[in-house]
């Protein structure tokens, strides 16, 4: 019988924001038993840390530079293969529920079904929650200040005043996590007992605007709640470039902070009440232990780090790693943690695997159900405000931007990422390497595959930049190798 296999993903989940993970106050019980039941990632890196290319990379298994999808108001060309799209070849009944961020809203990835909860863009404007929000004479106030630039420009200084967290003004039974939990249900509960069913869960939360419902909000007393590691008392001037993005965050205080986390952590543990439903759903038909399930996150979420809130700025690591659960069939190797590296391009080729299906074509990523799987380098990648990238190899861990230039840090004596040693001749050689391994990333291992430039629609970003880029990095490691 062919193994049931379930995706829960969330957005701007800071991978330490798990109880699994040792965080000392977040209550997350059923994502913990679900980390007991499976192994449990503590290095999983995102390819991009931004809604939608994210997801085409954990979609597809490639890199998004082999992907072309740079943005969030970007699609995935057609001849891209998908994991969905291989599951349904082989019989799968498919179906996706929640946040997608595709364009076209209702773009055909794999899925033959879908129940859409969008946040942002035109997608909104025609998704199955927000319609139904409408027919009920509601409206997501909050969501649309914070997301909208034609409210945002009016919204009222308690918006600025407490970066955008507070109560939900929709009741719980329209939030947006209740309404893509209840639907989520509503599958499994269809599904055959047969096997072969996939469903891929996408949670809104804990993205900003931080606003648990009524009930949900005062679960966290902001003034108990333990500071994470990475705060600092101001920005730090490597990073003063990225005081105004999104929110002004020098104003920042410890007491706006928490309470910024306990709204966060709040949405945290919404969800994690509404995957502890769904899970008992798999349970009480007898389809838990023989499915594949995986909860992971587009991108992580800043918190304090450097001073900073959201993720727009430094590819520092709480907004570059994502939280990796991942219980398989028979809960093989339950309460196993990892400490590769490993990245959402593995998704898609451990799905396949887990159900004997073979991609369409070879993917970078690796498969996990092999307890040995893990990469010697991870990548990530940026295009919106410039061109930055990163990557990290055992302690050492190389950032680059056009505007900012390099920086390297050894994550073993500076977990933080505050000490830049780029220009130390002590680490030259973990320099060299981690610059050869970029070069031969993006020179030979994550090269766009051809047909995309004969196929791609004209709105995905596969243009002259991205042979330049390749060219421009060969250049830059050619000449540094000069004598």
């Amino acid at each position: 019988m062919a193994p049931n296999v379930l995706v829960i993903q969330a957005d701007q989940f800071r991978a330490d924001c798990l109880g699994a993970a040792g965080n000392p106050d977040v209550r997350t019980p059923h994502l913990d038993r679900l980390a007991g039941d499976g192994v449990r990632y503590r290095n999983a890196y995102c390819p991009f840390p931004v809604c939608t290319p994210s997801r085409y990379s954990l979609l597809s298994g490639l890199h998004v530079r082999q992907h072309a999808g740079w943005t969030n108001r970007c699609t995935l060309a057609p001849g891209i293969d998908t994991f969905p799209r291989a599951l349904r070849r082989a019989g799968y009944r498919t179906a996706a529920v929640g946040k997608m961020h595709f364009t076209p809203t209702y773009l055909d990835v794999g899925y033959d079904h879908l129940e859409l909860a969008e946040q942002d863009g035109p997608g909104r404007y025609d998704d199955d929650y927000h319609r139904e929000l409408a027919a009920a004479g509601l409206a997501p106030v909050t969501d649309l200040v914070d997301q909208e630039q034609e409210f945002r420009a009016t919204a009222p200084r308690s918006y600025w005043e407490t970066y955008g967290s507070g109560r939900s003004d929709l009741p719980e039974e329209w939030h947006s996590t209740t309404w893509i939990g209840e639907r989520a249900r509503k599958v499994v509960a269809g599904w055959s007992g047969d096997g072969g069913e996939l469903l891929h869960v996408s949670f809104v939360k804990p993205h900003h605007p931080f606003d648990p419902p009524a009930g949900w909000d005062t679960m966290y007393d902001p003034a108990a709640l333990t500071t994470l590691p990475g705060w600092t008392d101001g920005i730090p001037p490597a990073d003063e470039r990225y005081r105004q993005r999104y929110f002004d965050f020098e104003p920042l205080t410890l007491p706006l902070l928490r309470r910024v986390m306990a709204h966060y952590y709040a949405t945290i543990s919404h969800l994690d009440h509404q995957v502890g439903l769904l899970l008992d759903t798999l349970r009480q038909r007898g389809l838990y232990d023989d499915t594949l399930i995986i909860f992971t996150a587009d991108h992580g979420e800043y918190l304090g780090f450097h001073h900073l809130l959201l993720k727009d700025g430094p590819m520092y690591d709480p907004v570059v790693k994502v939280p990796l659960l991942v219980k398989f069939p028979g809960c093989q190797r339950g309460g196993e943690t990892a400490d590769g590296l490993v990245s959402l391009i593995d998704v898609a080729p451990t799905v396949l695997a887990t159900c004997g299906v073979s991609p369409a074509t070879p993917l970078p990523g690796q498969d996990l159900t092999d307890p040995a799987a893990g990469h010697d380098c991870v990548f990530a990648e940026d295009r919106r405000q410039e061109a930055a990238g990163m990557a990290r190899a055992g302690r050492y861990k190389l950032l680059w931007s056009d505007a900012a230039g390099e920086a390297l840090f050894d994550l073993a004596t500076d977990p933080h990422e505050l000490t830049n040693l780029v220009d130390d001749p002590g680490h030259a050689d973990a320099l060299r390497r981690l610059r050869d391994a970029v070069a031969r990333w993006a020179l030979h291992d994550a090269t766009p595959p051809t047909y995309l430039d004969r196929t791609a629609p004209s709105h995905v970003q596969v243009t002259d930049d991205d042979r330049a880029t390749r060219q421009e990095l060969f250049a830059a490691a050619v000449a540094r190798h000069r004598p």
